[in-house]
């Protein structure tokens, strides 16, 4: 197998070229051998990527870290009610206090969603080889937006007459709890089919480790969100509503990292991301 221009990856499932000096390696007589445009103009790109790939995984982690710390300063700021009694939604809500905060944390949260997962596409080789987890992310981000800017009318359910946005947050509402808990079944099952290549060893298979927290989240996420629907009055019913989002807010975040964790070893100064890895033997025949 020649080694002329061995690639290196800078995320799995996503091959970018290394560069070489025109120096290296020659035509049949003698003259420099023309550098392929192609993956030069790819190699030139590589920064730019993997920069483009830090940005979506941190907007993957500041996005649910928002809406967090959002719902919980909020449910201190309710007056008059405990901090286990509203429930996230509630907290948007026209009579709630200071309820742009609740609203903000849906909206970053969204946001966070849509990039993050256009990133994670990209990592994963892009839309027809990352699976349907990325595009989940990103169709739970669209709607987490929605549900924020189409806002409940009282705090608690039990308060009065709703309205149609109210009818309509309740929806989209659901339809992005069905979307939070597909998107870790869907990735862990991508990430699971994601060996290392032949040439490469098992150290680079960047995202193990992974698949068995994504499925028990995403498991546990769903029973506790039946359980929330069976009973939407009930005292507790806030609480397993706010445990039943976390979890599979904490295990989009752990992808997140990852990415950053992957996209950091990609960068320019990584003998295993850049330049090429044995300059003296290009051209050579293994």
């Amino acid at each position: 197998m020649a080694r002329g221009r061995p690639l290196s990856p800078i995320v799995t499932g996503t091959w970018l070229p290394r560069r070489r000096s025109p120096s290296h390696g020659r035509g049949r007589r003698g003259r420099p051998a023309q550098p392929d445009a192609a993956r030069t103009a790819a190699a030139d790109r590589a920064p730019t990527r993997t920069g483009w790939l830090r940005a979506g995984a941190v907007a993957g982690i500041a996005g649910p870290a928002a809406f967090t710390a959002a719902w919980v300063v909020s449910a201190f700021r309710q007056r008059g009610l405990s901090f286990a009694t509203p429930q996230i939604s509630g907290l948007a809500a026209e009579n709630a206090h200071d309820p742009w905060l609740m609203i903000a944390g849906f909206v970053l949260l969204g946001a966070g969603a849509v990039g993050f997962g256009a990133a994670l596409s990209a990592a994963l080789g892009g839309r027809r080889l990352a699976g349907g987890g990325p595009a989940a992310i990103e169709a739970a981000g669209l709607l987490t937006v929605a549900a924020g800017l189409l806002r409940r009318d009282h705090v608690l359910l039990t308060s009065g007459p709703e309205s149609w946005h109210n009818h309509a947050h309740d929806v989209i509402s659901a339809a992005a709890y069905v979307l939070l808990v597909t998107a870790p079944l869907l990735l862990a099952r991508r990430l699971r089919a994601d060996r290392p290549a032949a040439d490469r060893p098992p150290a680079h298979n960047q995202w193990r480790g992974l698949t068995v927290p994504l499925t028990v989240t995403a498991t546990v996420s769903a029973a506790l969100l039946v359980a929330f629907y069976a009973s939407p009055h009930d005292s507790w019913d806030a609480t397993l509503q706010r445990i039943a989002v976390t979890l599979p807010l904490a295990a989009i975040t752990a992808v997140a990292v990852r990415l950053l964790a992957i996209a950091g070893q990609a960068s320019p100064g990584d003998p295993d991301a850049g330049g090429n890895a044995h300059p003296g033997r290009a051209g050579q025949p293994e």
